[in-house]
């Protein structure tokens, strides 16, 4: 018998509840873990931020069939209310996925190959400076599984049989992925931990596998990561205490004006990161993300452009109580 497997707005729905809920759960170890680019220990807080406002942007569209418009309308919504590097990309990775699924109303193998793809596009786009052992990696080497997986089906395999194959194809490069981050950067080699971001992530990616498949969310593949286990210590607070404050705003700019704002950010600051939110006559309004000493030297910066709305500074040492 023929496994059933969700593949329209239900499946979104469930995608995006259950990694809301092993977000949470999973929240207080990410941030333990939480060492770069900065360790200030809110990674999975940031991560479950952003998945909740997206959740609550797709529970008000009960109606939607476009899977497309249904991830833009998600990852708008998660890149409005995101903090963070890793909430940020996580919502940029929604929007990817977004316009790569315009039209369908059934996710598809294929289409699931494209739209990772279109979301790894998109994410090492967003950042002035990216850096494999993070996210990006997992996105990478996932969409690179699926594609590959679809590639070599050819015509033996099609339908919901191919979707599996993709999914579970996409999860193990994914793990392998996270495992391999300790040794891609050196912050984690010294913490003898896996990058936080990427176990998030994964996490997100099985969420998405456990809606489609309807299969049940385990933590066994998390519980063997460096430094993850439960009872594991907290890197966090051991780690040298980081100076400078997280400065994220919108503004509306064109896309030149968006290129020369970024180069001027990148001069100033790090962990420069812009993504389109919507557009705006004949720009768009740009989320914006940057580590900085000062939160005047970015906000100077931005006002050259237009006028920053929904600035959020939060300080880059230590959340103890995140």
């Amino acid at each position: 018998m023929m496994q059933r497997y969700r593949t329209g707005y239900p499946a979104v729905l469930e995608w995006l509840r259950i990694a809301v809920r092993e977000l949470a759960n999973h929240s207080d170890r990410l941030n333990a873990i939480n060492v770069f680019p900065v360790a200030d220990g809110d990674t999975g807080s940031n991560l479950y931020r952003t998945a909740r406002a997206a959740l609550d942007e797709v529970e008000a569209c009960p109606e939607a069939q476009d899977l497309g418009k249904l991830l833009q309308v998600a990852g708008r919504a998660g890149l409005e209310g995101a903090h963070g590097n890793s909430g940020t990309l996580l919502a940029v990775m929604l929007l990817g996925m977004g316009d790569s699924l315009a039209g369908v109303h059934n996710l598809t193998g294929p289409d699931l190959a494209k739209a990772l793809e279109s979301a790894r596009v998109r994410a090492w786009s967003a950042l002035s400076e990216p850096v494999p052992g993070t996210m990006l990696s997992v996105l990478e080497e996932a969409a690179r599984a699926a594609s590959g997986t679809v590639h070599s089906a050819g015509q033996t395999e099609q339908g919901r049989a191919l979707l599996g194959c993709v999914l579970e194809a996409a999860l193990t490069a994914s793990i392998q992925a996270v495992r391999a981050t300790t040794t891609q950067l050196d912050r984690l080699s010294q913490a003898h931990v896996v990058d936080a971001g990427a176990v998030g992530l994964h996490l997100v990616l099985d969420a998405l596998s456990c809606a489609v498949t309807g299969r049940e969310f385990s933590d066994e593949a998390y519980e063997p990561l460096a430094g993850y286990g439960i009872g594991s210590p907290s890197i966090t607070g051991s780690v040298i205490a980081e100076t400078g404050v997280e400065v994220m705003c919108t503004v509306t700019a064109t896309p030149l004006e968006a290129a020369t704002l970024r180069a001027e950010l990148d001069s100033v600051g790090t962990s420069v990161l812009m993504s389109p939110v919507s557009p705006v006559g004949d720009g768009y309004r740009w989320r914006v993300h940057v580590h900085v000493e000062e939160q005047a030297l970015a906000l100077a910066a931005v006002s050259r452009f237009g006028e920053p709305a929904d600035i959020a500074v939060t300080s880059l040492c230590t959340h103890p109580d995140e």
